[in-house]
This record gives structure tokens, sequence and C-alpha cells, in this order.
């Protein structure tokens, strides 16, 4: 490994190479504070300049840099203005946005950076030291397993769901659920659910869904509410406090250590990626933290921010196991790097480390020196980024409505999406004044097309649901996910009925 190390640091350190490590970062740094233009979309676009460069090491290095800039940044817009453009950086919006209302932008793109920047770097880490032995690993997962995963996904419910609101984020979650049906199915390439309209057969696209859920209602509440949408926050010494105490610090260094090496293993799976994990770190840490932390979590709590940042980013790490090891695209931006590969005549796969150690290492050493260059470049860049919050609502709020309409039109290049946009955006702003959480719907629709695909492969290669009992992990798997739900649940209960006894 050693040997690999230093081939790989050779190949990286050459001006060349060192160059698209910079270029990589900051094109996806750039397309990841833009709601609607995801990483797929610029890596797509760039494959063309990537080829031309001739060079796979030096290829590979800037369209890997572009994807975890990408995600590096895509939780600058779900923060600053709740406008979640990267399906990873949904969670990240959750306490993010609520910090940023507080006057504490500054402090969250901070705690955001440094999050994002641990997690990639452990990813790294882990990476060089355990890609072999992780590929096998992932070989043991079949569509059973990652059926039974996408049901643990779905369990995260739980910590979306407020004091007594288990049942109304069940509700949200069989109505994602449901969303993520419409389209040509799995098992019949038959448009259902249409209503007659052609351009639903391809299904809801998820920038719509996402900005209709988020976006949109915010902005219709800072319409509708004079408080909200009065003077953005003229504080500036708020915006330009940037630093975290000690006692943060403390506070976010175990959140950020588990939810690395979660996030990393959950990435290393094939078809679970980046959105599974910050879900479920953010669940994880939830469920964990005493009565007082979990009070704050939804309302700018600093570790429900630091683990879904962890956590994706380790994720995207964890996805180039598969890719560089197996051959295997874990998800859909690593399946347009294998074309990629395969356009340069690169073969993935496990002797990809033998034929081509140079491509392989440098991959890996370029994440490592990557996140160490996206740390640079954001932080003295946070200042700035967070006077967006300074703008005064009046202006801000035609603002985020052409981010919101433009992400919902370049998701899926259809006027149609308009439509369902701001239909959508009704819903939305209706439930969330009747007190339901948005959140288990976006996760239902994210995971809903997932667990069909995985559950009917499994029902058709053991005909029937047998296939439960058949496979003890995917057993364990399930029962963990019965346990996410009902343990908090439970614990409610129990604390409701202390509280009774207690009273005189």
């Amino acid at each position: 490994m050693l040997e690999g190390i230093l081939i790989g640091l050779g190949t990286v350190l050459s001006l060349t190479n060192l160059l698209m490590v910079v270029a990589g970062c900051l094109v996806g740094t750039f397309i990841g504070m833009l709601p609607g233009l995801g990483p797929m979309s610029i890596i797509a676009i760039m494959i063309p300049v990537a080829i031309s460069i001739g060079d796979p090491a030096a290829a590979l290095i800037l369209l890997a840099g572009v994807y975890y800039g990408a995600i590096f940044g895509g939780s600058t817009s779900s923060i600053l203005i709740n406008a979640p453009g990267v399906a990873s950086t949904v969670a990240s919006s959750f306490d993010g946005y609520p910090m940023a209302r507080a006057g504490k932008a500054g402090k969250a793109l901070t705690v955001a950076a440094i999050s994002s920047f641990a997690g990639g770097t452990i990813g790294a880490i882990l990476l060089m030291a355990f890609a072999p032995m992780l590929a096998n690993v992932a070989l043991l997962f079949h569509s059973a397993e990652y059926f039974a995963l996408m049901v643990v996904g779905l369990s995260a419910i739980a910590a979306f769901a407020g004091s007594g609101q288990i049942g109304k984020a069940l509700m949200m979650t069989v109505l994602g659920l449901i969303m993520a049906t419409v389209g040509e199915g799995v098992l019949f390439n038959l448009p259902r659910f249409t209503m007659g309209i052609r351009d639903l057969q391809t299904g809801f696209g998820f920038i719509t869904l996402a900005m209709a859920m988020f976006a949109l209602p915010e902005t219709i509440f800072l319409i509708l509410d004079p408080g909200r949408s009065g003077q953005g926050c003229s504080d500036t010494n708020a915006i330009r406090n940037l630093k975290i105490s000690r006692n943060e610090v403390r506070s976010i260094v175990p959140v950020v250590g588990r939810q690395s090496l979660q996030g990393f293993l959950i990435g290393v799976l094939p078809g679970a990626g980046a959105t599974i994990a910050s879900f479920l770190g953010y669940a994880v840490e939830r469920n964990i933290a005493d009565k007082e932390e979990k009070a704050e979590f939804g309302k700018g709590s600093i570790k429900g921010l630091a683990a879904p940042e962890s956590a994706n980013n380790a994720a995207c790490t964890g996805s180039f196991v598969p890719l560089l090891t197996l051959g295997i695209p874990g998800s859909g931006t690593t399946a347009i790097l294998l074309g990629a590969l395969i356009a340069l005549s690169v073969s993935p796969g496990p002797r990809l480390m033998i034929d081509n150690p140079s491509v392989f290492w440098a991959v890996i050493i370029s994440m490592y020196i990557g996140n160490l260059i996206l740390l640079i470049l954001n932080l003295p860049l946070i200042p700035y980024i967070a006077r967006i919050l300074s703008v005064p609502r009046n202006y801000l709020i035609p603002f985020i409505l052409f981010f919101t309409l433009m992400g919902a039109y370049i998701g899926q290049n259809n006027a149609t999406e308009l439509l369902i946009l701001i239909m959508m955006g009704i819903i939305a702003t209706i439930l969330r004044f009747a007190g339901y959480p948005l959140a288990p719907a976006l996760i239902g629709f994210i995971l809903g097309s997932m667990l069909e695909n995985n559950f009917a492969r499994s029902m058709q290669l053991y005909d029937g649901v047998g296939f439960i009992l058949e496979r003890p992990m995917t057993l364990g798997l399930l029962v963990l996910a019965g346990l996410l739900v009902l343990v908090p649940g439970y614990r409610a209960s129990r604390a409701r009925a202390q509280a009774g006894n207690a009273a005189p």
C-alpha cells in the first residue's frame, strides 16, 4: 500500500494535476451552491472536456473534484435560503436554515465547511486503507439487503417527527412513497398514475419536489408574515462571526467521528449513497441525544447540522470503493464517472490497482488534497456568502423565487415542472400550516423508487417474500428498522408516564 501511496502522491503533485484538483473543486462548489444544477448535470457536461485532456488520471481527478466539490458546496443554498438543490443536502437545511434565521449564518456555514472537510478527509483515509477489503463486503449485499436498507432509511422518519407526531410523519412518508410510484414501473414499462399527462411518464423530478416542499413554502411564509418579510439580518458582526466555541467543538467532534464512519460505510454500498447517509446520520444523532439536545434538533442544533454534512461527504468518498474496485456505480453520479472511465480506456475493477495504479491511487490522494483545498477556498468566502441574508427580505423573496423556478425548470427542462412546482408548493404550505413535517415525504419519495426496484427484483429471484426469512442480513436490517421506529415512541410514552406519576 505504501508503494501505491507514493505513486499517487507523485501523480497528484504534478502542476497539471494540482490545477485539475483546484479547477474541479471550484466548479463543483459553485455548481453545488445553485439549486437545480447538481453534480450529475455538470459532470455529464464536462466529460468531453475530461476526455480531451487525454491523461486518465488527470481527467478523473478533475471529475472527482467536481463531484465532492458539489457535495461540499451544496449545503450553502440549503442553509441560507432553505433551497436544497441536491438530495444529500436536504437534511442540512433542517438545522442549518434555523441557525441562519437566528443570525448565525456565518457559524452555520463554518460548521458545515469543517464537518464536510472532516467527513471527506476521514472518508479518503478509510478509502486508502480499506478499499479492497470493503469491496468484498459490498459484494455481500444483494437486492434483498438493499430493499431492507431502504426500509432502514425510511425508519428515519422518527427523527423528523416532533412530540406526538409519529403518526403524521408516517402519513407523510406514505405520501412520498405514493409520489414515487408515478411514472413507469420497474416490473412493467408502462406509465401509471400519470392522469394522461405525458410529461409525468418519467415521474416527478426530485428538484421540483425539493423546491416545492422547502423553498416555495418558505417564500410564502416570508410574504404572509410581516415580521419575517421585513429587513434582513443587518448585524454584520453576526455575519462575520465565524468562530465556534470550545464547547461547541467538543460537542460536534464525536458526532463528526461517528457519522464520518457510518456515512463512509453506507457510501461503500452500491445504490445507497450520500442521501441515505445524510438522513440516517441526522436520525441517529437525534435519537441518541439527551432530552435537552433533542429538543434543539430542527431549531438550530449544531449537532443536527454537523451530522448530515459529515455523513454525506464521507459517503461521497465511500462511493468510489465499488466504482474503482468492482466497476459498479453506486449512484447516478458515479455511473457517469464509470462512463468517463470507459471512454478513457480505463477498466475499473479488481485489476485496476494492478494495471493502472497511478489512476487508482491518484484519485484517492487527490480527494484528501481536494478536501483541504475546499476548506481553504470556502472559509475566507463565508462572510461574503453569508451576506445574502443581509439583503432586505423584500428583495430576497424574488431572488429565492427565481432560483426555485429556475431549478425546477432546469431539472427536467420542461415547463410542466413549473405547474407541478406551484401546485405542490401550495399543498406543502397547507400541510406545513397544519403541522405536518415535510421531510418524511421527501425521504419517502427519494427512497421509494429504490425500495420498489429492489423489492421487485427480490420477489422475482426468490418467487415471493420468502427472501426475508432466507437471508439473515435482510431480516436483521428489517428488525433494526422496526426498532428505529418503535423505540423513540416507547421512550416518549415512558417519559409521559413518568411525568404523570411525578405530578401531584
